[in-house]
């Protein structure tokens, strides 16, 4: 059973005799079963009887349902209704268009709509780039997915994909105040996908693709990139890449040791690792051993697609050919974008002294993080419930930010660079060790950070040479 959690949050409403121990008698009832107690509220009394709410946590759907059986066990005690927090918090959806002008008179609406409207088309019929002024194009980010990728799920489908995309939007409003719309094609075909996207990019600032499975996302990455005039980011490839790498800065930090010196070995090729590797490798990072089920990547194998190609001619320089677990031998960092429970305790224990390790498969990592903990130096995960989480959202909404306020029409490796070094900055000298190397998610002063990053590496990127994002993941 997986632990209880705000994810699977519940509200019964129960009906209990009305005796002095009766609020007492349904929290040890819900503590019986593992469950969290978060609240009680009596929401009826009468003389004979109480109606209580009782919000508690739960591990899973069977949880759940082991907890409804042990409280209807109870002599006099009945649940009226079961309600699923995390469902009620997506009734109607989670984010909705609101207008941004009032509409109280005719003068209102003769302005905002027909006929002023009409000079503010022909405005930017002449001139294209007024769009950017006036419209929402200065500030609007797509969130465009195909549903083949969405969490640890899979290929769900575009419709299942929409709860995600629409919580991703909500993140960017939250975090940095970029309007954002879900945009879920139904269609896995790469050149359809290519073409809605820019069909339907006027409208747009920049582009955020979202859960598109690997091979196909580099493909699209790469040719919306070139054939766009806006930012286009595949946050599941670059927005791990900036926040690991911003975990990375302070952890070495931590343990005293130098990008350009550690043995790193990457688990998972896919999206996510092919970013990392390649940020890593920009940054000096010359001991990178990547592997994927087969084991290590090297210029001996045959290898299929030209991503674990880049990576066999570009790392592991001495030609290491074996499996994971031989890798994890004397490395100083670990960074796991692949699978669950794929390594032992004994794994970790083998690496060199100080060892960093990343564990980053959700929702189980690829090693249990206590256990990492006692022979590791510094660990981290993609989980809220241990220390360290690395996520993306402190990476993409003030990166967008900073895009969408310098009018950038593209994204550089610099940019990447810059939001890593300033989410790493968030941690102050004074707070940085072994269980905080990330800032929180919740800190109010990453996306700031962030955005005064990129848009600063912007004006100093602005006079060199074209050296776009291509190079990075494309």
């Amino acid at each position: 059973m997986a632990a209880p959690s705000p994810g699977h949050s519940l509200i019964l409403r129960v009906q209990v005799p009305s005796t002095t121990d009766a609020t007492s008698t349904i929290a040890s009832s819900v503590a019986a079963v593992g469950a969290i107690v978060t609240a009680l509220d009596v929401v009826e009394s009468t003389p004979e009887m109480l109606i209580v709410d009782v919000s508690c946590n739960v591990g899973d759907d069977a949880h759940r349902d082991r907890l409804i059986s042990s409280l209807e066990s109870q002599d006099g005690l009945e649940v009226h209704k079961v309600s699923d927090r995390t469902f009620l918090i997506h009734l109607g959806g989670k984010i909705e268009v609101t207008p941004r002008v009032s509409l109280r008179n005719r003068d209102d609406l003769s302005r905002a709509y027909t006929p002023g409207v009409a000079r503010v088309c022909m405005a930017i019929h002449d001139n294209p780039a007024d769009a950017r002024r006036l419209t929402i194009k200065r500030n609007t980010v797509a969130v465009v997915t195909d549903g083949t990728a969405v969490l640890g799920l899979g290929d769900i489908g575009p419709a299942a994909a929409l709860p995600v995309m629409e919580g991703k939007a909500a993140l960017f409003k939250s975090f940095a105040d970029v309007d954002a719309w879900p945009v879920c094609l139904d269609t896995t075909d790469t050149e359809q996908i290519i073409e809605i996207v820019k069909a339907i990019a006027p409208v747009y600032g920049g582009i955020n693709l979202e859960d598109i499975a690997a091979p196909r996302c580099f493909e699209i990455l790469a040719r919306l990139q070139e054939e766009l005039d806006i930012p286009v980011f595949h946050d599941d490839q670059h927005g791990t890449a900036i926040v690991a790498l911003a975990a990375l800065y302070n952890a070495l930090r931590v343990v005293g040791k130098d990008i350009a010196d550690v043995r790193v070995v990457v688990s998972g090729v896919g999206a996510a690792g092919h970013a990392i590797i390649q940020l890593l490798h920009h940054e000096g990072a010359g001991k990178i051993v990547a592997c994927d089920r087969q084991g290590a990547i090297h210029r001996g194998r045959d290898l299929a697609d030209e991503h674990r190609r880049w990576i066999a001619e570009n790392t592991n320089a001495d030609g290491f050919s074996g499996t994971l677990k031989e890798a994890m031998v004397d490395a100083d960092v670990f960074i796991g974008v692949s699978g669950p429970d794929i390594l032992e305790e004994e794994d970790i224990a083998a690496m060199a002294p100080e060892a960093i390790v990343f564990a980053m498969a959700n929702p189980t990592p690829e090693v249990d993080p206590v256990a990492a903990s006692r022979h590791a130096a510094v660990v981290a995960t993609g989980r809220s419930d241990f220390p360290n989480q690395i996520n993306n959202v402190l990476a993409f909404p003030g990166l967008f930010r900073g895009l969408l306020d310098a009018g950038a029409a593209e994204i550089r490796t610099e940019m990447l660079v810059a939001a890593a070094s300033a989410i790493a900055g968030c941690v102050r000298e004074s707070e940085l060790n072994a269980s905080y190397i990330i800032p929180s998610v919740f800190d109010a002063a990453v996306s700031p950070a962030v955005a005064d990053a990129v848009r600063g590496s912007i004006q100093v990127t602005s006079q060199e040479p074209e050296h776009a994002l291509a190079e990075i993941g494309a």
